[in-house]
């Protein structure tokens, strides 16, 4: 029998250094850099790999990572001080800041240099 160790995930940018900057002092996450890829940090040891593809390197059509917050308004409000746009989707019903706050948590997008794209959202809590 395989025995497996803790599984993680992982997805592709051009450009590791400005991947690293971006996560780290814009978004405010906890990343290392080991041998040419990040590694992002979640909690409990958990983390997310980033690995470099250069030019070879296409944005996924999905959200690669959910960030859990308790005020997605006040997160989006902060990381947008801080430079980051948020995603404005057609036929998405989001406010004024592109929170979209109907069917389930409160959500909002943004992109990073690579063009993923990440999310804040609303993080579980009693009754959800």
């Amino acid at each position: 029998m395989v025995t497996y160790g803790t599984p993680f995930s992982g997805f592709s940018v051009a450009d590791i250094a400005a991947a690293k900057a971006f996560y780290a002092d814009v978004v405010g996450l906890e990343v290392e850099e080991s041998e040419g890829m990040l590694h992002i940090a979640l909690g409990d040891g958990h983390h997310v790999l980033v690995y470099p593809k250069g030019e070879a390197h296409a944005p996924a059509p999905f959200t690669v990572l959910n960030l859990p917050v308790e005020d997605v308004s006040a997160a989006v409000r902060e990381l947008s001080e801080r430079g980051v746009s948020f995603e404005r989707y057609d036929g998405m019903p989001q406010d004024e800041d592109g929170v979209m706050k109907v069917n389930g948590p409160d959500i909002a997008w943004f992109t990073d240099p690579s063009g993923n794209v990440f999310s804040v959202i609303g993080a579980p809590g009693p009754g959800r």
